[in-house]
């Protein structure tokens, strides 16, 4: 089975960064995705959900939904003055670029597919206002900004930018005139880079909502062409914070036009309480439209990037020993409110997904069943996510001596506290927008922390201990049930679902530490709960009946060297799991996590290339994951 599953990993391509000017300098190779032409993907099923036309060929596809480039306001402020979409598509498909501090860099495996999502207020404004343009020198909004630049005060600007970036004044507006230009400029590009069946872009933007200073930003993937997507400006924070609004936009599009669109809402942990509270923007219950339109529009969530991991928090989750990572919990994302204790329930998606079985047992949909993704919300253009090979998150956290003492953006966290974070992971037929869209849709997709871990998950009533061990397992997996973003209903009287998984490591990363399902679940008194179990253990671990967890996998970090050896844990883990303490009259939800061995941390290896000192309160070691989509049991 492992080499079937390598197969896989060999034919989607393994995220590396070369270095070739100073830096970490490693094997270079590049190599194509490709797949044979299908039809493309279906439309929803009656009851709403979207079904794969041909499951059995779905693949697994690699890549990053949430990037800046010099568009964004804050990546131009913060250094990132030239490097255009043009220049990020070109790095993701494996093609050298010269970074900020004059690095020249390529991926060592591409992408296969890559969305530039540039923050829709004052797209591209500041770039035209660096080289002087008068289409923007000459507007009331430029003139203010060409002050400040004037001023040369450092971040003055991007203050400037958070005070106003949901201003609905005009007077802090750029001109129609001036937006359409840029936009049609930003949906041309990704057109221009889409290489079906090789290499997939969208277009696509940020909706950077942020109330009081808590964080509500989606990211805005359109599937269509520019001729379509055209036809719209992208609507912003500037015309309504509120994502009721948003989705009133996505839903005129897409009646206007015949085209597709969703929102991927992200870092909810640094919201303060709001990206999951159980009202609406302006404080009402939710209703069952309310919920309706959310799970309509936004069938992902982004758990996993640099500014932190969304999966859940230790104080949500004190019986997980893996629940304190990569942790951001301190404020929110404008750093101007605490964070307060009773907030952590409505900022992570394990606690969303059980508060959405509490929704769906009172409105009968559920807002919140969402499938789980990672990306990088870089602002270098660059979209690196693995430890050994970090290139940072803005320009000055780019590689060098000091940036980990650096403070990002300059106005947040300092940047050791910054993740490699994540990944976006698709099972489709094709390397398609169509097929790729369509997954998200179906939310056959899963996150990972940065390695590409190969993962998949199927739920059903009928699964066989044999059934992992068949070639032919995943057409099983299909036949007998659903995979990751699929719903279970009530099954045979008397029996309990089974599970079944395979996991395998990235071939240019760790071992496998670890398969676990987390599984979530409402009582009879509208409580919710959850467990995890330990499906899977490398190394003939076993899970202690006394305790209900399984030993440490142990550790072969060389912090000093930053170096670690694959000599513990396993290549691949695999199972097929019955739920023993499976109600069938309580819904629930079961997603897998995945853990890789213990391995250096990116500061680690800034410790060792630069000889950086770091304070004791960096962390040096890190057990990336994946998470997959959940499947959801409704009786």
């Amino acid at each position: 089975m492992l080499k079937r599953i390598l197969t896989l990993a060999a034919a989607s391509g393994l995220l590396a960064l070369a270095v070739t000017a100073a830096g970490p300098l490693h094997a270079q190779a590049t190599r194509e995705s490709a797949a044979a032409s299908r039809p493309g993907p279906p439309g929803p099923r009656a009851d709403g959900h979207y079904a794969s036309p041909h499951p059995v060929s779905n693949r697994p596809f690699f890549g990053d939904t949430h990037l800046h480039t010099c568009a964004s306001a804050d990546a131009y402020d913060s250094g990132n003055r030239e490097l255009t979409a043009a220049d990020a598509f070109r790095f993701a498909m494996g093609e050298e670029v010269t970074a900020h501090n004059g690095m020249r860099v390529r991926l060592k495996q591409p992408l296969d597919f890559l969305i530039v999502t540039d923050h829709a207020e004052y797209l591209g404004g500041f770039p035209l206002l660096g080289h002087k343009d008068p289409r923007v020198i000459e507007t009331t909004v430029g003139r203010r900004w060409a002050a400040i630049m004037d001023e040369g005060v450092p971040g003055k600007l991007i203050m400037e930018f958070g005070r106003n970036m949901t201003n609905p004044d005009p007077a802090y507006r750029l001109p129609q005139s001036v937006q359409t230009s840029i936009w049609r400029e930003q949906i041309e590009t990704a057109d221009r880079f889409y290489r079906p069946r090789r290499f997939t872009t969208f277009p696509g933007y940020e909706w950077s909502s942020t109330p009081q200073g808590n964080n509500l930003h989606r990211v805005v993937i359109f599937r269509d062409s520019a001729e379509r997507v055209g036809r719209i400006l992208p609507f912003s924070a500037q015309d309504s914070s509120d994502p009721e609004d948003l989705w009133a936009f996505l839903r005129r599009y897409e009646e206007q036009t015949g085209g597709e669109v969703i929102a991927i809402p992200h870092n909810g942990n640094i919201s303060n309480g709001q990206m999951f509270l159980p009202t609406t923007r302006a404080g009402a219950p939710f209703t069952r439209d309310y919920a309706e339109q959310r799970a309509r529009w936004e069938p992902v969530v982004e758990v996993t990037q640099v500014k932190g991991d969304g999966e859940t928090h230790p104080s949500l989750s004190p019986a997980d020993e893996f629940a304190d990572f990569e942790r951001w919990d301190r404020m929110n994302i404008s750093g101007t409110a605490p964070t307060e204790p009773w907030m952590f329930r409505y900022e992570y998606a394990r606690a969303a997904l059980a508060e959405g079985l509490r929704h769906e047992a009172t409105l009968g949909v559920n807002p919140f069943r969402f499938g789980m993704i990672g990306s990088s919300d870089i602002h270098t253009s660059l979209s690196t996510v693995t430890e050994d090979r970090y290139f940072g998150k803005f320009p000055d956290s780019e590689p060098g001596p000091e940036r980990v003492h650096n403070r990002m953006a300059r106005v947040l966290q300092e940047n050791w506290e910054l993740g490699a974070s994540g990944l976006a992971a698709v099972w489709a037929p094709e390397n398609t927008r169509e097929a790729i869209f369509a997954a998200f849709k179906r939310r056959e997709v899963y996150g990972t922390t940065g390695s590409r871990i190969m993962l998949r998950f199927f739920g059903g009533w009928d699964y066989a201990a044999q059934d992992v061990e068949r070639p032919d397992y995943a057409e099983i997996g299909y036949a007998k049930g659903v995979p990751m973003g699929g719903v279970l209903v009530k099954g045979p009287a008397g029996r309990a679902p089974h599970f079944l998984m395979v996991a395998a490591r990235d071939p240019d990363e760790a071992n496998l530490d670890r398969v676990q399902i987390i599984k979530g679940w409402l009582d009879a008194k509208a409580a919710t709960h959850e467990k995890i179990y330990d499906v899977a253990l490398s190394d003939g671990r076993r899970v202690d009946p006394k305790t209900g967890k399984a030993p440490p996998v142990g550790s072969t970090v060389d912090v000093k060297n930053a170096t670690y050896t694959n000599a513990i844990g396993a290549a691949e883990l695999t199972a097929v799991w019955t739920d023993p303490d499976f109600d069938a009259s309580k819904p629930a939800f079961y997603y897998v996590r995945v853990l890789e061995i213990p391995k250096p941390r990116w500061t680690a290896y800034d410790a060792k290339y630069f000889g950086t000192k770091m304070p004791e309160h960096v962390p040096m070691v890190v057990q990336d994951r994946a998470y997959s989509s959940p499947i959801w049991y409704e009786p």
